[in-house]
């Protein structure tokens, strides 16, 4: 079970735009660090393949010294995927000459807190009630997860 990690290409797009409509709800997201909604499908990215099937995609973003990830969705869960879809974006990242790569998440969502610490990410802002600002820009985002309301945005970053 080897992973393979591959630039999104065009004909990936019908791909990426239904596992964003599925985890996201549509392409179009709240870059909850910015505030502002990006269409997470017309961002470089990449497609993590096991045996040359999609397990998962990551997009992300540039901005002066950092590189964002907008979104991550490991298609195929617990193995491996959502790592080796960060390594690629590490890479990219290391690369261009950038000082950190970041993201920002919700209280809600503790598997991926979780699996962002483990990697090596380090909780560096909370945003009190920041989900409800996004909410204004994305109303559809849903009050609550597996019973944990979700109105809390978390920012981590990994030092590169």
């Amino acid at each position: 079970m080897a992973i393979s990690v591959r630039p999104i290409e065009p004909q990936d797009l019908a791909y990426v735009t239904r596992v964003l409509t599925e985890s996201w709800g549509g392409s179009t997201v709240v870059a909850l660090g910015r505030g502002e909604l990006v269409d997470a499908a017309a961002q470089p990215g990449f497609i993590a393949e096991i045996e040359g099937e999609p397990a998962g995609i990551i997009t992300y973003a540039g901005r002066g010294d950092s590189v964002e990830i907008i979104t991550i969705d490991a298609v195929v869960p617990g193995r491996g995927v959502g790592a080796a879809l960060l390594d690629a974006v590490r890479a990219v990242a290391a690369e261009g000459g950038a000082a950190r790569l970041w993201l920002v998440t919700t209280n809600d969502n503790t598997h991926a807190l979780r699996f962002y610490q483990r990697y090596g990410f380090d909780l560096i802002a909370l945003r009190r009630n920041g989900v409800d600002r996004a909410r204004e820009l994305k109303p559809g985002i849903p009050a609550e997860a597996d019973g944990i309301p979700i109105r809390h945005e978390l920012e981590l970053e990994l030092l590169l």
